[in-house]
């Protein structure tokens, strides 16, 4: 029986010509679970880009070479900027164009509806633009996603299935990291077949956190469909103009330095002077501070002036923030949730410093040492400078 939900859609954003890496770790990651999907249930369903902007063509081959089956792009000077209103309303008129769906598989033309799985950046345009563009479809949505599985599920519920057990074929199961990273949260988006609530929710969509998956080698031999969309711009949405543009640069710097320092609720016993000691340890290697997820949620009443600079998102490393593979990095009383382990463990040498020898981030740890950092830090502190001496005598 033909399926009226096929292929995964994939929302690409684009800078100047660029594109934004997450929207080609987006690419790899969904063309890695639909191979896997075809092989698995013998299907051919694609994977399929959809871009927006002005003079977007050349993209469009691009995205193929990266892994995309078919690119679907609308370009029109309107849709230069992003403006969420209008991105969504064009979002939504390509995801319902069975004249475009019936191009990617013509065999499919007849039958299919809409995509089956849809994916989106977990950035600020991202987040916005997922959330009304699932609104205009009336489906759900996972937001902050790092890990995806596509698998068939029984299960019993009252409400989508009236108590009955029900099979649930490729389910698009969405996983994120909750309660500080300790964890993992399963969101499903399943249809209702409960008679007294029957509804669909398709595409099952969600926003997917940059840095976690890798991107495809460019093959420049690949070739897919690149299908023109005509979008209907509403006039009363174009009374929202653009005047300008400017990007603002994150305020702290964790691409330049090949060191970094972090902490985490270890610093309890004296916020205060803890992070000062972690100041002095930065200060000697060179380092740019990073924090725990936690910590940027302010756990402790600490100075005005440490607690603006340091509690702070921009800070965060892990799924939640910053990816990095720092040449050297340490984590001063952090714990190792799995949050923030996404974050640092393609660093070069890491270094723990934690008094629970049992703590998860040991197993990610060049070197342990097991001691509060009230009592491991000076003693690094002053290690470091006799050596910095020892270097600068020969």
């Amino acid at each position: 029986m033909a399926e009226k939900y096929r292929h995964l859609y994939v929302v690409i954003e684009h800078e100047d010509g660029e594109f934004l890496p997450v929207s080609l770790e987006m690419v790899g990651e969904a063309r890695r679970l639909m191979d896997s999907f075809n092989t698995k249930y013998s299907s051919n369903e694609k994977v399929v880009a959809v871009i927006l902007g002005h003079n977007v063509q050349d993209l469009s081959k691009q995205l193929i070479e990266y892994g995309a089956d078919a690119v679907v792009y609308a370009d029109n000077p309107e849709l230069k900027d992003v403006r969420n209103t209008i991105y969504t309303k064009v979002i939504g008129q390509i995801v319902q164009d069975t004249k475009s769906l019936g191009e990617i598989e013509p065999e499919y033309a007849s039958d299919i509806k809409r995509p089956r799985y849809m994916f989106f950046a977990a950035d600020s345009i991202g987040r916005h633009l997922s959330s009304t563009t699932l609104v205009e479809l009336e489906s759900g949505l996972a937001s902050d996603i790092n890990k995806l599985v596509i698998e068939d599920i029984e299960m019993s519920h009252q409400q989508k299935t009236g108590g009955t057990k029900e099979t649930y074929a490729k389910t698009l199961e969405m996983y994120r990291p909750d309660f500080s990273g300790f964890l993992w949260t399963t969101i499903l988006c399943l249809d209702n077949r409960n008679p007294a609530f029957k509804r669909d929710y398709h595409p099952q969509s969600c926003s997917i956190i940059p840095g976690v998956f890798e991107p495809l080698k460019r093959d420049s031999l690949r070739e897919g469909k690149i299908i023109e969309f005509t979008p209907t711009i509403d006039p009363q949405d174009l009374k929202v103009k653009v005047l300008g543009r400017e990007i603002i640069k994150s305020e702290v710097d964790f691409e330049t330095p090949r060191t970094i320092v972090s902490f985490g609720r270890g610093i309890k016993d004296d916020p205060e002077q803890n992070i000062k000691l972690i100041e002095n340890l930065a200060k000697e290697l060179n380092a740019e501070i990073g924090v725990t997820l936690p910590m940027s949620k302010k756990p402790y009443q600490i100075s005005q002036a440490l607690d603006s600079k340091y509690m702070i998102p921009a800070r965060v490393i892990g799924t939640s923030g910053h990816k990095t593979s720092a040449m050297l990095y340490v984590a001063a009383g952090v714990s190792g949730a799995m949050q923030h382990v996404m974050g640092m463990k393609d660093s070069g040498f890491v270094v723990g410093i934690n008094p629970d020898e049992d703590a998860p981030i040991k197993n990610e740890c060049d070197v342990f040492i097991k001691g509060r950092m009230e009592d491991v830090i000076p003693l690094l502190i002053e290690e470091i400078k006799k050596q910095i001496q020892i270097v600068e005598v020969q």
